[in-house]
């Protein structure tokens, strides 16, 4: 009796952590599209503030806005924060890392919009995706499906239509270089990030914000850039806080349970979203291109979202199987192997097949 309560207990745990496992994993889908959502936004508006914010002072205004704001956020998130796994000296490199990677990635972005087109810096955004899969492949051994690279590289045909539509829309130009250097830097900062992603989610970005956004400040100051007024500061610090503090926020969640890769595949729709939002708040003009590229890009979506949340697998399973006939009775073990999907679940599980099926298949094997 007590062995079989044990034994419905572990059932019942089992089940719980499994269920706990599948929610924590929607939870990680909904937070990087959040964080795609919040950093859309940045670029529009920063090509507005930077009509009155030289390019290298914006770019540590917005981090360090990220930084203010989430540590006012962690002052109420007390408890959270201290549940969380702190930062080591393990962790060094790859925050080190992750804080010069921030401090390049963003001044590299200012600058690039302010000689191109906010939608187009918003479209470009997208190869963040393949540097990403690529660092994570390579440096880090990270796995990457077939299935993952195939919506890869669907999201990347949607880029390609959308820069081709005419060299008013997209060019190869100083700007477009510069905005794809800073996605390669962020690129290598995702895997880094990644690295200590299972740590307080609050030190992380605020490491990001202060440290990063005031080496892009020091950096402003040693080129000369003037300091901007009061209104614009703040106004840029808000932003930074929206775009980057709390985009970076869900993102490191994200990461941890989806990893990099997956991670910034989810994060491709911002660019898109961006492009919304340039031709809302800007005026910029969408062309045809854009919605057959919003196709593309869904399809992209859909094969990043079944990669995540659809688990296919085979393996083998035996029955035992007894039927009389010729007045002899025999007992048979039938061995046989299915593939299967399964929604946001490795469990172990049973399946039913019919007696007539079973026989049907004992048939087949004593013909062949």
């Amino acid at each position: 009796m007590a062995q079989a309560f044990a034994a419905a207990n572990e059932k019942t745990r089992s089940k719980e952590c499994r269920t706990e496992m599948k929610r924590q994993r929607i939870k990680a889908i909904l937070y990087a599209f959040m964080a795609a959502v919040f950093y859309a936004g940045g670029v529009p508006l920063s090509k507005l503030l930077l009509s009155h914010i030289e390019p290298t002072m914006m770019a540590g205004l917005l981090y360090f806005g990220a930084g203010a704001g989430i540590g006012l956020m962690s002052l109420f998130r007390a408890k959270d924060t201290h549940q969380a796994e702190r930062l080591s000296k393990e962790d060094l490199p790859y925050v080190m890392g992750m804080i010069v990677l921030d401090i390049a990635a963003p001044i590299f972005l200012m600058f690039g919009i302010t000689d191109s087109t906010s939608s187009s810096a918003s479209l470009l955004g997208n190869f963040e995706i393949v540097a990403t899969t690529i660092i994570a492949l390579v440096i880090f051994k990270e796995a990457v499906s077939k299935q993952l690279w195939a919506a890869i590289f669907c999201i990347t045909i949607a880029s390609v239509m959308l820069s081709l539509d005419g060299a008013d829309t997209i060019r190869f130009s100083t700007g477009s270089l510069l905005v794809l250097a800073a996605t390669l830097c962020w690129g290598l900062e995702n895997n880094c990030t990644r690295q200590i992603s299972s740590k307080s989610t609050y030190e992380i970005v605020m490491l990001k914000g202060f440290f990063s956004g005031g080496g892009s400040l020091v950096i402003a100051f040693l080129l000369g850039e003037r300091m901007a007024g009061v209104r614009w500061i703040l106004a840029a610090m808000l932003l930074g806080f929206v775009a980057y503090g709390l985009s970076i926020f869900f993102y490191v969640r994200a990461q941890n349970t989806l990893g990099a890769a997956k991670t910034s595949a989810y994060y491709a729709t911002a660019p898109f979203a961006g492009a919304g939002l340039s031709f809302l708040i800007l005026g910029e003009i969408l062309t045809p291109s854009y919605f057959a590229a919003f196709l593309v890009m869904l399809v992209g979506t859909v094969l990043v979202v079944r990669d995540t949340l659809v688990r296919v697998h085979h393996h083998e399973h035996e029955h035992l199987v007894t039927h009389t006939h010729d007045g002899t009775t025999h007992t048979h073990v039938i061995r046989h192997s299915h593939e299967h999907e399964h929604i946001l679940s490795d469990a172990r599980h049973t399946h039913h097949h019919s007696r007539e099926e079973l026989l049907s298949e004992l048939k087949g094997v004593h013909q062949t």
